[in-house]
C-alpha cells in the first residue's frame, strides 16, 4: 500500500514535499497511485499544530490564518485526465486521541454576536470525545475529512481569482492569495495559489459530515493525474459547523480511487457530488430518537426579509443557543455545542416570504 506519513513534530512548511496549504495546478505530486490502489494518508489538524493542550483562549487572538488547512498530497492518480470524474472512496478515517473546538474572533457564522475567543479541548477515547470545558457532554465518533479535493486547472484558478476579487470589491468576505505562510513558499505558487477557506468546483473545504468512511466523493478532474489532497479531519460536526470549527484533529485516512472516464464532460458535472450505500453514522446518530429543535424564519427586528435563508438559519441557531442557555450552559459553551452536534436543516423554501430552517440537537450527547 502506498502511504504518506508525517512528522507531527514539524510544521507544514517543513514537509513541503508531502503537504501544502494552497490550491495550485503546479504543486508536484507527493505520491503516484494506480486506479484501484489504496493509499494511506496521515493528515495534520486544520491549524497546523498551532493549538495544543496548553493553548489558552487568549492565544487564539494570535492564530495565523495564513497557514490553515495543511493538505496531505497531492496524490497523482494514473490515467486521470481533465473531463474525467474521480471517485475517491473513503475507506476509513482513523481519529487522533486529542482534538479541539475554537471560536476565533471575526470568523464564524455568528461572528458579530461572539466577539471573544473560546476553546474546548477534547480527549478522544473508545469512540467518544469528552471535554472538561463541557462537562456531561459525550460526542460519539463521526470522523470525516473536512477538506478534500483536486487541483484546479490554470483556467479555473484564474476564474476563481477573478470572481472572488470582484466579490471582495463589493465588500464580501474574501481571503485573497497571500504568500505569507504559503506552502509551497516558492513563486509563483505562493503568490498565486488559492486559499483553502472556501469550497469551490474542485472540492476543498466542503465540511460535509456525510463524507465519513464508506462515502464515494465524485470530483471533476481538471488536470492530469487529478492531484488529489486531503486534510482538516473532524471527529464530529453538526451540519453547519456554526462556530467555525468542529472537533478538529489529526487523522489517518485510507482512500481508494477509481475513474469514470469522460463522465464529468459528458454529463457536464462541474461541482462535487457524493454517494454512499450505507449509513454515514450509526442510525441512532443520523436520525436521533430523542432531540430538541428550534426553528428560524427570515424575520429581523419586525422586518420581513423575504426568502432570506441565511437569516432563517441565523435565527434558528440563536434560538437553539437560547435553549441551551436555559439548560445551564454559557453562551460560548452553547455555541460550541451547536458547532459540533447541532444540525441546521432546511425545512422549507417554498412558503414565501418565510423560509424555515430547523436546528436539531440530539439529546443522546448529554450524559444522563
Amino acid at each position: 500500500m502506498k502511504s504518506i506519513t508525517l512528522d507531527y513534530g514539524k510544521r507544514c512548511a517543513d514537509e513541503s514535499d508531502k503537504v501544502h496549504n494552497r490550491w495550485h495546478p503546479d504543486i508536484p505530486p507527493a505520491v503516484e497511485v494506480e486506479v484501484g490502489e489504496e493509499v494511506e494518508l496521515e493528515t495534520r489538524d486544520a491549524f497546523d499544530g498551532q493549538i495544543t493542550p496548553a493553548t489558552q483562549a487568549g492565544g487564539l487572538l494570535h492564530a495565523d490564518f495564513s497557514v490553515v488547512h495543511p493538505l496531505t498530497g497531492p496524490v497523482f492518480v494514473k490515467g486521470a485526465q481533465p473531463g474525467d470524474l474521480l471517485d475517491a472512496h473513503i475507506l476509513a478515517v482513523k481519529p487522533a486521541s486529542w482534538g479541539f473546538t475554537v471560536q476565533v474572533p471575526g470568523f464564524s457564522f455568528l461572528r458579530d454576536v461572539f466577539p471573544d475567543p473560546y476553546i474546548v479541548k477534547w480527549n478522544i477515547k473508545d469512540g467518544y470525545a469528552e471535554s472538561a470545558e463541557l462537562p456531561g457532554v459525550r460526542i460519539p465518533d463521526s470522523s470525516f475529512l473536512g477538506t478534500i479535493g483536486v487541483a484546479p486547472s490554470e483556467h479555473l484558478r484564474r476564474e476563481v481569482l477573478r470572481r472572488e476579487e470582484e466579490l471582495r470589491g463589493r465588500g464580501g468576505f474574501v481571503l485573497p492569495p497571500e504568500p505569507k505562510g504559503a506552502v509551497p513558499a516558492r513563486e509563483p505558487i505562493a503568490s498565486d495559489g488559492l486559499r483553502t477557506i472556501p469550497p469551490r468546483e474542485n472540492g476543498g473545504n466542503l465540511d460535509i459530515k456525510q463524507l465519513s468512511a464508506g462515502a464515494h466523493l465524485l470530483l471533476p478532474v481538471f488536470v492530469d493525474g487529478a492531484l488529489f489532497s486531503v486534510g482538516d479531519a473532524h471527529f464530529a460536526q453538526g451540519d453547519g459547523e456554526a462556530c467555525g470549527t468542529a472537533i478538529e484533529m489529526r487523522s489517518t485516512a485510507l482512500i481508494e480511487f477509481s475513474l469514470r472516464k469522460g463522465e464529468a464532460d459528458r454529463r457536464k458535472i462541474r461541482f462535487p457530488r457524493f454517494e454512499r450505500d450505507d449509513y454515514f453514522a450509526a442510525p441512532e446518530l443520523a436520525a436521533p430518537k430523542r432531540f430538541v429543535a428550534a426553528t428560524g424564519m427570515c424575520l429581523r427586528d419586525g422586518v420581513n426579509e423575504s426568502e432570506n435563508l441565511t437569516l432563517a438559519a441565523r435565527n434558528a441557531l440563536l434560538h437553539m443557543i437560547d435553549i441551551l442557555i436555559d439548560r445551564g450552559w454559557s453562551r460560548q459553551q452553547a455555541y460550541a455545542i451547536c458547532s459540533v452536534a447541532v444540525d441546521l436543516r432546511i425545512s422549507e423554501v417554498v412558503d414565501v416570504p418565510n423560509f424555515v430552517v430547523s436546528a436539531l440537537l440530539p439529546l443522546a450527547i448529554f450524559r444522563e
